[in-house]
Formats: C-alpha cells, structure tokens, sequence
C-alpha cells in the first residue's frame, strides 16, 4: 500500500504538488490528470529523483523518504519510463538477468526467475534476439518483465500504452491486470489512455494543479463530473 501524507514539492515559487494526502492500497492503481497535473513529479518523488519540501510517503509501511535510489529499487520499487530503458547490443534474456545483479534473489535462482519472468510477459521466444531488434510492443513489454524479477513491491508503469495498436494494448492489460497474482507486487499506472486506466485499475487517483481532484473505485472517479471536466474535457 502507498500511504502519501502531506506531500508538497515545489520548484523555485511554482508547487507541483500542493499538500497531497492519499492511500493507494489496490493490486492495480491508476494515476491520472491533465498536462501539468503533477503526475511525473509524484512518480519522480517516489522514485527518489525529486526530494520534496514536506510530508511523507510510505509503501507496505516502509519510510521510502529516507531510502536512496538505488536502495529503493534493492527494497522492491520497479519503474518504468516513457522512452524504454532496453540496453540495444544485450539479448532479452541478459536486459533482465542484468536486473537481477541490482536487486536480493535467492542463490541459484536468476535462471527459473529470468524465464518465468519472459514467459509471463509473452517474450520468451525472443529471449536470444538483441534489443535493438525489438519492436515497440515488444520493448514496452521488456520493461515490465524487467520489473517482475527480484521480489518487487511497487511498480511504477509510466505510459506504457502509447502508441501500441489495438490488439497490443489488449495483451498489454492482460500482464498488467496479472501482475498481482503473479508476484505480489503494486502496481501504480499512469497513462493517458483511460480506456486502459478502466480495464486495469480498481482504484485511481487524480490530480490537478498538483492537488488530489479525486481517489476512489475508477468507474466512479471516471464518471465524476469535476473529472470529466478537468480531465476529459467535457462538462
């Protein structure tokens, strides 16, 4: 569970995140808002590359403030970025076993880890086949399998629907949707597609001018006036 008390970040006079206070505590989160909304900084906070000014974050009970990056990822957080993280001259297999170097794993187990973690994800049949050679799709999905290895908490999926076509956008749910049952993990989405945040998230947040605008079951968050009118753009 994600416990935010209070947050506030702010650069120079502008506060891109004004007192936020939310519990995020569903196996699948959505997180959304217009441009500017304070969405990446929120992510950017949690992932330890913004400090904020006041307040608290914790997951699972753990004070992640007082983490540093790197511990934050040897603690279970996982992230992924809008413009994919694939290392081009390494296969499928090594992107991920390389993870692994980072993160606890048991002794012996890197192996049964990397391949379940492919298998899950759809891609290991292209497990020899080097980065540079995947298409999109396939790298988004590269991205997830790279989080499920090495006992993570949270993942945190920045907008990994963009520009994926139908059929795609389909399988992609489908792992997000999964990832619970598979390994305990949160996950925290954030992505403009609302179509995905409604087929994959049972809870979702909203912000706006850095402000929590809304939080509860998506349907009903989706279908708030003040939403819609902030977000989808209709009154």
């Amino acid at each position: 569970m994600i416990r935010v008390n209070d947050l506030t970040v702010a650069f120079g006079g502008v506060k891109a995140i004004d007192g936020l206070s939310a519990e995020l505590d569903a196996p699948v989160c959505g997180l959304i808002g217009p441009n500017g909304a304070g969405k990446t900084t929120l992510v950017n906070v949690l992932s330890g590359l913004v400090q904020p000014r006041a307040g608290s974050v914790t997951v699972d009970g753990a004070d992640l403030l007082g983490l540093k990056p790197i511990e934050r990822v040897r603690f279970g957080l996982r992230r992924s970025f809008q413009t994919e993280q694939v290392v081009e001259d390494l296969s499928v297999w090594d992107n991920v076993r390389a993870l692994l170097d980072h993160v606890p794993h048991a002794r012996g187990e890197a192996v049964a880890q990397v391949a379940r973690a492919l298998s899950h994800t759809g891609l290991l049949d292209v497990a020899t086949v080097l980065g540079q050679r995947l298409n999109l799709f396939q790298r988004r999905m590269l991205e997830i399998a790279k989080s499920l290895v090495g006992a993570p908490k949270l993942l945190l999926l920045d907008e990994p629907g963009a520009g994926l076509t139908e059929q795609e956008a389909g399988a992609l749910r489908r792992v997000i949707g999964s990832v619970h049952a598979f390994c305990g993990a949160q996950v925290l989405l954030i992505d403009h597609d609302v179509d995905l945040i409604a087929a994959t998230c049972t809870q979702t947040l909203v912000l706006d001018f850095g402000r929590r605008l809304a939080l509860g079951p998506t349907r009903a968050v989706l279908d708030d006036p003040a939403v819609r009118k902030a977000y989808l753009g209709t009154e």
